[in-house]
């Protein structure tokens, strides 16, 4: 589940937004006045979504945003006027008064956005290093003169070793040197 941090300047409004959010079922890690204590608790939650006010203590919601952690999402909920003046176009924002079934349903978004992102995060296929690649390139090479393969064979060989051991290529790939360099 993603973390929430709410940050409003009244420490009794952030408790009634804490609570609003607790009442729908979402869980608030961390309620706070300040720009500081939001940027301390984002440190250790890694990734989130924090909902604020536009001005606190210490700091703007702009600034708050560009010291953030690069896991973390912002909800922005202020009058009308401050939104129409928000550069940003990743903040999401929400205009006062503030209809709870408004928010929730921006917060089912951006929960949706987030997993969608991770997701593919996850998809990315990795970048294998110089090493790695001629690692690689060096067992289809050392198969290819031993087994008489053709460099696709040796390739599938090795994509099917991979699979079948739960390794990945670059491990495969090590483990055919060890067995056949000798």
């Amino acid at each position: 589940m993603v973390s929430i941090i709410v940050v409003f300047p009244k420490a009794e409004d952030a408790r009634n937004i804490r609570n609003i959010l607790v009442r729908n079922g979402y869980q608030v890690s961390a309620v706070c006045t300040s720009g500081a204590q939001v940027l301390q608790a984002a440190d250790d939650l890694g990734e989130g979504i924090v909902v604020c006010g536009y001005k606190y203590a210490d700091m703007m919601y702009t600034q708050l945003k560009e010291y953030l952690p690069a896991g973390f999402e912002m909800l922005l909920i202020a009058s009308g006027h401050v939104l129409e003046m928000c550069p940003d176009r990743e903040i999401v924002r929400l205009a006062l008064p503030l209809k709870v079934h408004d928010m929730v349903n921006t917060l089912e978004m951006m929960y949706s956005n987030m997993a969608r992102r991770r997701r593919r995060e996850r998809n990315k296929p990795k970048v294998r290093t110089e090493e790695e690649k001629q690692l690689i390139a060096d067992a289809k090479k050392l198969l290819m003169e031993r087994n008489h393969m053709t460099e696709e064979e040796a390739h599938r060989y090795m994509q099917k070793c991979s699979m079948d051991s739960g390794t990945n290529l670059v491990e495969t790939a090590q483990i055919v040197f060890t067995l056949m360099k000798y």
